[in-house]
């Protein structure tokens, strides 16, 4: 009886070594947070400090001077006045529907997550690209930040850290990094061996070789891999406002608890919005950059 109860029923743990298993990993977990969360959560203080100061200015800043510095960058990087005009359509419309100062919160943790995902991330791409051992460790750990469900890893970052906005940039840099990991890597890699080797031959080091060859001509990988991680990070906006992060995300969650289709909708048409205004104008330095690569190239 024992041996057709094998074949039949997957052999797996006893329920109490399992239960036993959990609670013996939660209550670990635990401890670390209540020996370490303390001095984990000060070591977070300095961005805190940065987000809450960029949140504040760009709320408490004349709506006329923010439009006009975005626009302005906008430009600096598409040199394109249509997509300026779109900018442009776009914030007003954002603002005279009632949406702008949760834009402008949405706004700054995706521009302090997107940065903090750059300063990690394309070192962390770079490394990849020198060395095979190093790509061995790392891509395992994307395989997983890409593949876990977002509320899974939420758990961990809410019991370290509470409920607020580290937690919810941490939540977002995790879900959002990947792509930009990936691509560096991937671009670099990609460079033409003989132009290394032409490097190296004219008296480049390594470090040259890195900044002056590798890093331009990878440069439309690596813009690729910035466009993905700032659309990521807007997927996350509505699941990080589940943890406190204000801005366009709670209103939808709110719509969705009381079934307010018309609130949801405009707030997701926001979030659309400013996907559709990140991504254009960092296609378009991207798509200017490639030809200035191009031009250079030729000459």
């Amino acid at each position: 009886m024992a041996k057709e109860s094998w074949f039949t029923e997957f052999p797996d743990m006893e329920r109490s070594d399992l239960i036993a298993l959990r609670k013996s990993l939660d209550g670990t977990y635990r401890e670390f947070s209540r020996e370490y969360g303390d001095l984990i959560e000060s070591f977070f203080d300095p961005l805190l400090s940065f987000l809450v100061w960029f949140e504040n200015l760009l709320i408490s800043s004349p709506w006329l001077l923010v439009l006009i510095a975005i626009t302005g960058l906008a430009y600096a990087a598409s040199r394109s006045w249509k997509l300026c005009l779109g900018v442009v359509c776009s914030l007003l419309a954002i603002g005279y529907f009632g949406m702008w100062e949760n834009t402008m919160r949405t706004l700054s943790v995706i521009t302090v997550c997107t940065l903090v995902s750059l300063l990690l991330g394309i070192p962390t791409g770079i490394a990849m690209a020198r060395s095979d051992r190093v790509q061995k460790v790392v891509t395992p750990m994307l395989d997983i930040m890409q593949t876990m469900p977002a509320f899974v890893y939420l758990i961990p970052v809410v019991m370290l850290l509470g409920i607020g906005k580290i937690p919810g940039v941490i939540a977002v840099v995790i879900y959002a990094i990947p792509p930009v990991i990936r691509l560096t890597n991937l671009g670099i890699r990609l460079v033409d061996k003989e132009v290394l080797e032409a490097a190296t031959a004219y008296g480049a080091s390594s470090f040259q070789r890195l900044w002056g060859v590798q890093l331009p001509l990878a440069m439309p990988t690596i813009m690729a891999g910035i466009n993905q991680t700032i659309m990521m990070a807007l997927a996350m906006v509505v699941i990080a406002s589940m943890i406190g992060v204000k801005g366009l995300g709670q209103p939808v969650l709110k719509s969705i608890t009381n079934q307010y289709f018309t609130l949801g909708l405009l707030n997701g048409l926001a979030i659309v919005a400013l996907a559709i205004i990140f991504d254009r104008v960092s296609q378009a330095y991207a798509q200017r950059t490639q030809k200035h690569l191009g031009g250079i190239e030729h000459a």
